[in-house]
């Protein structure tokens, strides 16, 4: 059963249409000066070492799928201090990622393009002050449920990797996923959520930018929850 999780597919395809001569450059260039190492099991992640010999001194936050990059870099920008982990297995959104991350000069972010389960089992335990999973595939079809990234298993290591304090940001435009998240992570005994009335998961969070994703509005209105990592 282990290895058959392990194995899952979580994430959508790992290309699309063919990349620019630009954005090709990038992932041969400005890429692995950023990629983060993972080591094989059981080594963990070095994030001083990943973030130039120090750690940064307001933490570390790790965003799951962050898309074209909008709001990663967005936040790597309002954060100096803080060191951001974005993981995406989609080459073409990586590429424009790179290109926001060049065009903004920010320093302080450091990329994954794969499974991002590699890195969350990599990573040490109490090691990052936010986590955020912003409008993962939502896997409609009922069979198809335990792809989902918002699972038990998931939220159970997120709670591993958290300090005391730290928050975790959901997000969905999926009308099936958001009470499929509410199911997982409210009742979860180390998450406290956030939220005291319907406006405050149904309006988005000053520093919670919009992507373009966001902005097409794809399935629906889009959904902010947010967690408290509980001691």
């Amino acid at each position: 059963m282990e290895e058959e999780t392990r194995r899952r597919t979580l994430h959508g395809r790992r290309r699309g249409k063919k990349l620019r001569a630009g954005q090709q450059s990038l992932l041969d260039t400005l890429l692995p000066r950023l990629a983060l190492a993972v080591p094989p099991a059981p080594g963990r992640i070095d994030l001083a070492a990943a973030f130039g010999g120090r750690l940064p001194p307001d933490g570390v936050w790790l965003e799951i799928g962050f898309g074209a990059g909008e709001h990663l870099v967005w936040q790597a920008e309002q954060h100096p201090g803080v060191g951001l982990i974005g993981c995406e297995p989609y080459l073409n959104g990586v590429a424009k990622c790179l290109a926001q991350i060049e065009r903004a000069g920010v320093g302080n972010i450091r990329l994954f393009t794969d499974d991002a389960r590699l890195v969350m089992a990599a990573l040490p335990e109490r090691s990052l002050a936010r986590v955020f999973v912003l409008f993962p595939d939502p896997w409609p079809k009922t069979r198809h449920h335990k792809r989902r990234f918002v699972q038990r298993e998931t939220l159970n290591r997120f709670a591993e990797l958290m300090v005391p304090g730290a928050e975790l940001r959901l997000a969905t435009d999926d009308p099936s996923y958001l009470p499929w998240m509410i199911e997982h992570a409210v009742p979860h005994p180390a998450f406290e959520w956030l939220a005291e009335r319907p406006a405050d998961w149904r309006r988005r969070p000053a520093d919670w930018p919009a992507t373009r994703y966001e902005r097409k509005q794809l399935a629906g209105t889009p959904t902010f929850l947010r967690f408290r990592r509980v001691d």
